[in-house]
C-alpha cells in the first residue's frame, strides 16, 4: 500500500478561514475563482511537509494560521517506523500531521502526536511528498536526488553492477581507514610501543605473583608487631593455665577455678541430672580451655622478631605498590596488564607486515572500485541518454517545442558509496540557448512543466507517493493543455496526484474535482470547498470555458472534455 494523503483541514491561512478537503488516492485537481484560494490549498501543504513559515500567510485577525493532514500509511513501513522512532504514533494506518505558524512568526509541528522539530517534517516529506509550486521546486533540483532518480530509471540493468560496486566500496574504505591510521599515526604507535615495552620489562623484573600484595601485608603487620603479640600470647596462656614459677594449687588461673568448680558439682551430680548435665559442660570448658592454651604457648613459641626479614618484607612491598600504581589496583591486576599489553605489543610490532599486506589489498580494491564505478558510469549515460530523450519528447507536447532536456555525467574527484558520477538535469529553452541547470534555465511555468514531465517520465521509478502542482498549465491552453491533463492523469495511475488549475482541459481528467468558492463577505469557510459530482463539474468546467455556469455551448464543451478524458483511461 502506498502513503498518501486523506484529508487537510487548514485554518486561518490567506483567504482561507476554515477548510477541509478530502483527497482521493488518484488524481485530484482543485478549481476555483481567481482569488478563491486554490493556491493556498498548496501553500497549506508546503506548510504540512515542512515548507518555510511565512507570517504574511496568516489570514488577517488570526493569531496563527494551522494545517492538519491525515495520511494513510503502511502500518510498519518505512514511515511509519521513523514516526515511532521519534515518540509519534500511527493508529490504525492513520498518520496525523500538525503545523501553525503564529502571526509572530512563530512555528511549531506535531508528527503523530508528538512535537518535533520542523525538520523533521522535511525529512519525513523526502518519502511521501513532491511539491511543485512556483516557489517550491526544490525536490528534483537537488543533485543526491537527481542521480537516485536516473538510478532508479536505469533499472535492473544497475543493480548488478552497483551491488559489486557499494561491495568493493565498502571494503576499499576499511583498508584506507586502516591504512591511514599506521602510517599516519606511526610515531604515535611507536611511541605506544616503546611505553608497552618498559611496563612489560618492569613487571617482568619483579615478577609479582597473584595475592602476594596481600600477603605480604599480612606478614608484615605481623612482624612489626612481634613482642606485642607474643606478650599477649603469653599473658593469655598464664590467664588459662597459670604460670609454672609461682607456688602451686593456687587457684588464680582459669584451669584452676574451673577445676574447682567441677570437682564441687561432680560430688553431688549423682542426686539432679540437670546438675549432671551442667557438670559435663564444665568438663567440655576444661578440655577447651587446655586446648586454647597449648595453642598459644605454640604461638608464643613461634612468634619472633625478625628485623632483617621486616626490611626485606617492606622493601618487596614498596616495589609492588610501585607496580600497582602504575598499571592496576593490585598484583592480579598487574598481571593481567602484562597479558594484555603483551598482546597488543605483538600487533603493533607486526605493522610493517600489516601495512605491506594492506598495501597490496589497497592497489587491488582501488583497480577494481575504478573499474566498477566506470561500469556504473557507462549505464548511467546510456539511461541519461534515453531519459533525456523521453523528457524533451514530453516538452514538445506540453508546448515547449523547442525545449531541449539533457542529463549531464561529471567524475567527482573521490569515489562515493554510489560511484564517481554527479548528475546533474539540465535544460536548454531554445535550439540556440545553451543547457542551463534546470532552476536556471526555466521560468517558474516552464518549470512546473518541466518538473510534470520529469515526474511522468519517472513515473514508477520515483517511490514518492504523492505530488503537488500548482500552475504547472501556467501560460498554456489549447491541445498543449490537453495533454497537460492526459500525462498528471497517467502519473495518477502510480501515485497521488494533486493539481491547482485553472485550465478545464486538466480539470476534465481528474478523478476527484474540489471547486474552492468564496463566501459573501470574501473568505473561505469550510462549506466553501466542494467535492463535486457529474453534474456539478459539468457546471464547473463551463464557466471555467465560458464564464458561464449555464451556457449551453459550455456545457456542451465541458461533456466533450469529460468524454474525451473518460475514453483516454
Amino acid at each position: 500500500m502506498r502513503p498518501r494523503v486523506e484529508e487537510v483541514r487548514i485554518q486561518g491561512l490567506g483567504v482561507i478561514d476554515e477548510a477541509v478537503l478530502e483527497l482521493s488516492p488518484g488524481f485530484n485537481v482543485v478549481t476555483g475563482e481567481t482569488g478563491a484560494g486554490k493556491t493556498m490549498v498548496v501553500t497549506g501543504l508546503g506548510l504540512l511537509f515542512g515548507g518555510r513559515a511565512d507570517p504574511s500567510r496568516v489570514r488577517p485577525g488570526a493569531d496563527r494560521a494551522s494545517v492538519e493532514g491525515t495520511l494513510v500509511i503502511e502500518p510498519g513501513g518505512r514511515v511509519a517506523q521513523q514516526v515511532e522512532d521519534i515518540g509519534g504514533e500511527v493508529e490504525d494506518g492513520e498518520l496525523i500531521i500538525s503545523r501553525t505558524v503564529s502571526a509572530e512568526g512563530r512555528s511549531r509541528a506535531w508528527l503523530g502526536g508528538r512535537t518535533v522539530p520542523v525538520g523533521t517534517l522535511t525529512y519525513l516529506a523526502d518519502d511521501l511528498v513532491a511539491v511543485h509550486g512556483q516557489m517550491d521546486q526544490q525536490r528534483l533540483l537537488q543533485p543526491a536526488r537527481q542521480r537516485a532518480a536516473l538510478d532508479r530509471y536505469a533499472g535492473n540493468e544497475l543493480v548488478k553492477p552497483l551491488r559489486a560496486y557499494s561491495q568493493a566500496y565498502k571494503r576499499h574504505k576499511q583498508v584506507t581507514a586502516q591504512l591511514d591510521e599506521l602510517t599516519t599515526r606511526a610515531r604515535e604507535r611507536a611511541q605506544e610501543a616503546d611505553q608497552l615495552r618498559f611496563g612489560l620489562e618492569e613487571v617482568e623484573k619483579v615478577d609479582p605473583k597473584p595475592g602476594e600484595d596481600a600477603e605480604l601485608r599480612g606478614e608484615e603487620e605481623r612482624l612489626s608487631h612481634a613482642d606485642a603479640l607474643r606478650s599477649a600470647a603469653t599473658t593469655a596462656h598464664t590467664a588459662l593455665l597459670g604460670d609454672p614459677m609461682e607456688a602451686a594449687g593456687s587457684p588464680q588461673d582459669v584451669a584452676s577455678l574451673l577445676g574447682e568448680a567441677r570437682s564441687a558439682v561432680e560430688a553431688v551430680r549423682d542426686f539432679d541430672t540437670e546438675l549432671a548435665g551442667v557438670a559435663d559442660r564444665l568438663a567440655e570448658a576444661g578440655y577447651l580451655i587446655s586446648d586454647v592454651a597449648t595453642d598459644l604457648a605454640a604461638y608464643a613459641e613461634s612468634v619472633e622478631a625478625d628485623p632483617a626479614r621486616l626490611a626485606a618484607v617492606q622493601e618487596r612491598r614498596s616495589v609492588l605498590t610501585s607496580l600497582i600504581r602504575k598499571y592496576a589496583q593490585d598484583s592480579a591486576g598487574v598481571l593481567a596488564w602484562a597479558q594484555q599489553s603483551a598482546a597488543r605489543l605483538a600487533e603493533l610490532e607486526g605493522d610493517d607486515e600489516r601495512i605491506g599486506d594492506l598495501t597490496r589489498e589497497h592497489e587491488e580494491l582501488t583497480a577494481r572500485v575504478t573499474e566498477l564505478a566506470a561500469r556504473l558510469t557507462k549505464v548511467r549515460e546510456a539511461a541519461a541518454e534515453r531519459f533525456g530523450q523521453a523528457v524533451t519528447e514530453e516538452l514538445t507536447a506540453l508546448a515547449m517545442p523547442h525545449a531541449r532536456v539533457i542529463v549531464q555525467l561529471s567524475q567527482s574527484a573521490e569515489f562515493g558509496p554510489e560511484g564517481r558520477d554527479e548528475v546533474e538535469v539540465r535544460m536548454a529553452a531554445h535550439p540556440a540557448a545553451p543547457p542551463l541547470p534546470l532552476n536556471k534555465g526555466a521560468s517558474g511555468g516552464e518549470l512546473s512543466r518541466v518538473m510534470l514531465a520529469i515526474e511522468v517520465v519517472f513515473a514508477g521509478a520515483d517511490p514518492v507517493p504523492t505530488f503537488v502542482f500548482d500552475e504547472v498549465d501556467a501560460g498554456v491552453g489549447g491541445k498543449a493543455a490537453v495533454e497537460i491533463g492526459r500525462r498528471l492523469a497517467r502519473l495518477a495511475r502510480t501515485a497521488q496526484v494533486i493539481v491547482v488549475t485553472h485550465l478545464p482541459q486538466v480539470a476534465a481528467f481528474a478523478d476527484q474535482h474540489l471547486v474552492v468558492e468564496k463566501a459573501s463577505d470574501g473568505s473561505v469557510v469550510r462549506s466553501g470547498v466542494v467535492t463535486l459530482n457529474h453534474e456539478g463539474r459539468v457546471r464547473e468546467l463551463s464557466r471555467m470555458l465560458a464564464g458561464l455556469e449555464d451556457s449551453e455551448l459550455g456545457r456542451a464543451h465541458a461533456e466533450e472534455l469529460l468524454g474525451l478524458a473518460a475514453a483516454d483511461r
